[in-house]
């Protein structure tokens, strides 16, 4: 293979080492391995798979085995950022597919069904964790955030991170509980819905605001615009070409192999130009797969590569960046449990004062409350961009993780408690 830049001709770029490729290959079985037994144990137990694929990296990182067994964990992980890009560049494929899928996954018909309410519920959802995660963003203590980074992107991330709902979650836990076509249920996806396209709006501009060195009126400017023009484009220009492009590969093929391969190519080239304006990756998956689902030809096609493979690398992956020996400083702890309070606290309060806005009964402004704090799936993609960008370091991560499990398990026996008259 030649390489040409400019008038420069290199020569074949070598092939990775044999112990770097070794390793590679070593890492990624274990961490599937690992993340397939811990996922089933998870359902055995009426849990989300993704705590037992999360479970998977906390065991084999540096929580568990860095930390009984130090020198086994960085023979298996050394501290080589090149032999970790490799596993990160896996993982990062798989976050932009699964934004993808969950874009896929949106029911935007909702919204007509439910109108205002559904609205009122997800402002209130929305703008009061938002505030109390900025807030809280402000006045946590130095040690828990990044020296480079600005305290106020610090604390608007941490809010989007606040705002968030599972949608996944909340519809798998509405289904077991037999809730779909209720009031409470249809409210609580639609309100979700509306919460996930606005967070990952924020999302996109925090990571802009980020990528050009804090808040000063270029760098608002510029994720403004960008993050316009990307939904111009993709209400108009780009509506029509994915169609396009899905109706040819439809006609030219009954199988739905070429379209599985459409979808993905789709995907990924969204997410590198979002991510070459300066937004951020997953914004772009995450647009391009609301598109996708929005034409009910192409909702029903699954990507399984995705969800059996890819997801639960991405998640073990994330695990291993999880260090629970840091919740053995005060500081740490102490922070933990406080921004877990205000997590839980704001988002009952925002959808609680949105039900009784939109005539809801308390109980059921309580149970919609208990369905929309589960971050789960969500709540982790967003705290792995924060890695990437450097807005959050491992104490943060590890809290805003902890946040996405306990809330993802404690919304199910509260919305049986509160639903069961």
């Amino acid at each position: 293979m030649i390489l040409l830049f400019g008038s420069t001709t290199v020569g074949p770029v070598p092939t990775l080492e044999s112990y770097v490729l070794l390793l590679f290959l070593t890492q990624v079985a274990m961490l599937l391995l690992l993340a397939l037994l811990l996922g089933a144990l998870a359902r055995r137990f009426n849990m989300p798979s993704i705590v037992g694929e999360l479970g998977a990296g906390v065991l084999l990182g540096p929580s568990l085995f860095g930390h009984f067994f130090p020198d086994a964990f960085y023979w298996l992980f050394p501290p080589n950022a090149e032999q970790f890009h490799l596993l990160d560049a896996v993982g990062q494929i798989g976050v932009i597919m699964l934004v993808g899928l969950s874009g896929m996954a949106l029911n935007v018909m909702l919204l007509k069904k439910h109108g205002p309410a559904a609205l009122r519920i997800s402002l209130g959802g929305l703008l009061i964790p938002l505030c109390l995660g900025i807030a809280t963003g402000y006045l946590l203590p130095d040690t828990l955030v990044p020296e480079h980074i600005d305290r106020f992107v610090f604390a608007l991330f941490i809010g989007v991170a606040m705002c968030v709902s599972a949608l996944p979650v909340i519809a798998k836990m509405l289904m077991d509980m037999n809730l779909m076509n209720h009031r409470v249920g249809g409210l609580a996806l639609s309100a979700s819905v509306i919460d996930d396209i606005i967070g990952w709006i924020l999302l996109a501009m925090v990571a802009s605001m980020a990528a050009t060195g804090g808040v000063h009126m270029g760098s608002i400017i510029h994720s403004l615009f960008f993050v316009a023009l990307v939904i111009g484009f993709a209400l108009t220009i780009g509506r029509l070409l994915i169609r396009k492009t899905l109706d040819f590969v439809r006609r030219s093929s009954s199988d739905d192999g070429p379209m599985v391969t459409a979808i993905a190519s789709l995907i990924l080239l969204s997410a590198a130009v979002t991510h070459a304006m300066g937004l951020e990756a997953v914004f772009g998956a995450f647009v391009c797969g609301l598109l996708i689902g929005s034409d009910p030809n192409f909702k029903h096609i699954r990507l399984p590569t995705v969800l059996s493979v890819l997801a639960p690398l991405f998640f073990a992956t994330a695990g291993l960046r999880i260090d629970l020996t840091t919740l053995t400083e005060p500081v740490v702890l102490i922070g933990a449990l406080i921004v877990l309070c205000i997590a839980i606290v704001g988002k009952f309060a925002g959808a609680f004062f949105g039900g009784r806005l939109s005539r809801l009964n308390t109980r059921e402004s309580l149970a919609i409350g208990a369905a929309m704090n589960a971050r789960g799936v969500i709540e982790i993609l967003i705290a792995s961009v924060g890695v990437r960008l450097g807005i959050l370091n491992t104490e943060m991560y590890t809290i805003i993780v902890l946040i996405a499990v306990v809330t993802s398990l404690l919304a199910p026996p509260l919305m049986r408690l509160l639903l069961q008259r």
